[in-house]
């Protein structure tokens, strides 16, 4: 056995279609293309989503959804929760021992009236307040 006498297997392999190469073939005149058109010309490519000059789904249908990759801060009006403005030391973890928040929320806004005079008590960068 050697590498110059190794043949696939029989009927393994089969011969290449030789397409417009006369009636005789079968395959010749329009070479397996059908018949005139775009589609039996040379370099034809489809759009992407097209349906044949029908409007396609994609722009049928309407546009929905948005999803802002900016985080929002969950806000906290300190007139209504009392507790919030009477910690010593505003951090999360304080925040989250008197107010319910999802373990989500990474940054925390505190607005309304008395949100300004808490500024000294803050002691979390992820907490801001209102300066009005």
């Amino acid at each position: 056995m050697a590498l110059n006498n190794l043949t696939p297997a029989d009927g393994s392999t089969h011969s290449r279609k030789r397409v417009g190469r006369g009636q005789g073939s079968g395959m010749g005149k329009t070479a397996s293309r059908g018949c005139n058109g775009q589609k039996s010309r040379s370099g034809y490519k489809i759009k992407r989503g097209f349906e044949g000059g029908q409007q396609p789904l994609q722009r049928r249908l309407p546009k929905v959804g948005f999803v802002s990759r900016v985080t929002k801060p969950y806000t906290i009006n300190v007139e209504r929760v009392k507790a919030v403005a009477e910690l010593a030391e505003i951090t999360m973890d304080s925040i989250r021992s008197v107010h319910k928040i999802a373990g989500s929320v990474s940054k925390v806004k505190l607005i309304g009236a008395g949100a300004k005079e808490l500024a000294a008590k803050i002691k979390d960068d992820n907490i801001t307040f209102t300066g009005k």
